[in-house]
């Protein structure tokens, strides 16, 4: 059965993924697609083939790009979003007009590469992290204008979301802290200013920093680039009092041992910042087949 562009996924991502799509046709087509114009505008079949094991993402900004770039395609899906496929496995078959699909091509391809990138960087820090009852966030560090995109696909690589942006949550740091004049300070601003913020977090660099900042009723607390001894006592100090998160210095390698210490959250910016593409093709077959109905949505 062909997928429909909006399976598993809500509304408001369904705009930001419409958005997404028309950005990128529109910095690859332009006027128009110049080579595909040589092809006869028959029907075609095609297949995106994953060259490397992954965990796949990307499924709703492919079935938009064919949406707009080839309307008349539909897409029958072998590996969902978050699911994991051998290499060369065949992930998506798809049928429509010719040229459409190859307009088509590289956009699917390179939201494909890039988001199966994170979710498969995802799904290895998770699984780093297995049965200690940390879990694993991302940060704000994304490509400009894909951060919905790219979270997304931490969520698929069974990652969870920190915060999208400066709007939704509230992250006092060492800049914060010290124009408004101490940590307690800062704190008492985010609470008078704070109603809207799913949630006040402040970081600290010491022991002595996470001290004041229990003091002050800090119930979520930020322990940015502290040994793994450090940490340990951090864990014990705080006592349950606060939700703990460690941050900066997290490699892949040092992960299980972090987690291990005790703390609830691991917030690593190389989720999405330290990504190598996910290698995919679209092969088209040489047999002509009939254009199908319209895609839904």
């Amino acid at each position: 059965m062909p997928t429909a562009p909006d399976a598993g996924i809500d509304r408001e991502l369904l705009r930001q993924v419409e958005a997404d799509v028309a950005r990128a046709l529109a910095e690859d087509v332009g006027d128009g697609d110049l080579s595909a114009a040589l092809v006869p505008d028959g029907a075609a079949r095609a297949t995106i083939v994953c060259r490397e094991a992954a965990v796949i993402c990307g499924q709703p900004w492919v079935m938009e790009t064919l949406r707009q770039a080839a309307p008349s395609a539909v897409a029958t899906w072998h590996v969902a979003d978050g699911g994991r496929c051998a290499r060369g496995q065949a992930i998506v078959e798809i049928a429509g007009a010719a040229r459409g699909l190859l307009t088509a091509e590289r956009t699917c391809l390179n939201f494909l590469q890039t988001l199966s990138a994170v979710a498969t960087r995802t799904a290895q820090h998770v699984e780093a992290v297995a049965g200690t009852g940390a879990a694993i966030l991302d940060t704000r560090k994304t490509i400009p204008g894909l951060r919905v995109a790219q979270k997304y696909a931490v969520r698929c690589g069974g990652g969870r979301n920190h915060r999208m942006g400066l709007y939704d949550a509230i992250l006092i740091k060492e800049n914060h802290i010290a124009a408004a004049g101490g940590l307690g300070a800062a704190f008492a601003a985010a609470q008078r200013l704070g109603a809207g913020a799913r949630f006040i977090q402040v970081e600290v660099e010491t022991l002595d920093q996470l001290e004041e900042a229990l003091q002050a009723g800090v119930s979520m607390v930020l322990l940015d680039n502290m040994s793994t001894a450090q940490i340990r006592r951090a864990v014990a100090l705080a006592a349950g009092r606060c939700s703990l998160e460690v941050s900066g210095g997290v490699t892949l390698e040092r992960l299980r041992e972090l987690a291990e210490t005790g703390v609830d959250r691991i917030s690593v910016g190389a989720l999405i910042k330290d990504i190598r593409a996910i290698d995919f093709s679209m092969r088209f077959q040489a047999a002509p087949v009939e254009c199908a109905a319209a895609m839904p949505g």
